[in-house]
Formats: C-alpha cells, structure tokens, sequence
C-alpha cells in the first residue's frame, strides 16, 4: 500500500520526500499513520530496485532531494494496478489507495477489470457476525453497538456498489 501511494504520487510529479510524504499522509494517515520511520526505508527500496531516483533539489537548500519515478517505477506501478492483491480489493484502505491510482492506467478495460474485482467482493454476503456460516443481519441484533456497526457497514457497501454499477455501466 505504502510503496503503491509513493509510485502513484511521483507518477504524477517528482515531489521532495517531505511533500510525499504530507500527500501519502494524507491519503493513507487517517487509518495508517506515516511516519519517517516507515517512508524513508521504503523510499530507499525503491530507490535500490531502480523504481525510482533522487537527484538534489535545485529550489530547496543543501541536503534535499527531488524524488521522481523512473520508467522501471512506472511499469511496477501500472503492473499493481493491474493486479493488486486480493487483500488490495477486499481492504478498504489498501483499495482506496488503489482507486487513487487507478486512472493512471491508460486502458479503461485494465481499470474496469479491477473494479469488477471489488464489486464480485461486495457483491459477497458479509457480516461481521455469524450464526454458523450464516452471516447475522442488523435487524437480528439487540447490541445498539453491533447493530451500528452492521447498519453503517450495509449503507457504505450499498452506496459504494452503486457507484461501481453506474462506473461499469452495469444496469441491474
């Protein structure tokens, strides 16, 4: 997730690494906080597999640096979004992350193909409650708790399904 938001950013612009770092905060921080301690290693892994490359900032004094994405870099990231992860699709985070990408790449059938994989996940009876193997409704719990947590859950995946049918052009 971390290394697909830095490829997404710098596939946009080349960035120094303190506004990278602020946008992938932003993107990810309100559920995964990012800290130096876990941009800058991930930053000089993708710097040694040659996804991307740091050159001195001519605009920011001694010592910083201009992040950009190689060409190795951008055929990694198009290749993530072509295929993310099963945990990429069934995650709202980490698919969040993906959906912040996923114009870039340029085959809308590519795109498409990756929402389908969502929606098939969605479209899925879920609950966090079961009864054996069948999942437990809002309306059959008494706990305001749990009964929130279904209710809040059933109207995102609802809205979110929606969204997806109207992208793909699916009618039913």
């Amino acid at each position: 997730m971390l290394e697909l938001a830095i490829l997404g950013f710098l596939a946009e612009s080349p960035l120094p690494g303190h506004e990278l770092r602020r946008r992938v905060s932003r993107l990810t921080g309100f559920t995964r906080p990012v800290s130096d301690g876990t941009l800058y290693p991930a930053l000089n892994r993708l710097a040694k597999a040659g996804l991307l490359q740091r050159r001195p900032d001519p605009g920011a004094g001694g010592g910083r640096y201009l992040l950009s994405l190689t060409d190795a870099g951008r055929a990694d990231m198009l290749d993530r979004l072509r295929r993310p992860a099963d945990h990429e699709i069934t995650d709202m985070s980490r698919f969040l992350v993906v959906l912040a990408f996923l114009s870039e790449l340029p085959d809308v059938a590519e795109q498409h193909a990756v929402l389908r994989r969502r929606l098939a996940f969605l479209d899925q009876p879920a609950s966090f409650f079961f009864d054996g193997d069948r999942p437990v409704r809002a309306a059959d719990i008494t706990d305001p708790y749990r009964r929130g947590m279904l209710l809040t859950a059933g109207a995102t995946s609802r809205a979110e399904r929606a969204w997806l049918r109207e992208v793909l052009g699916d009618t039913d």
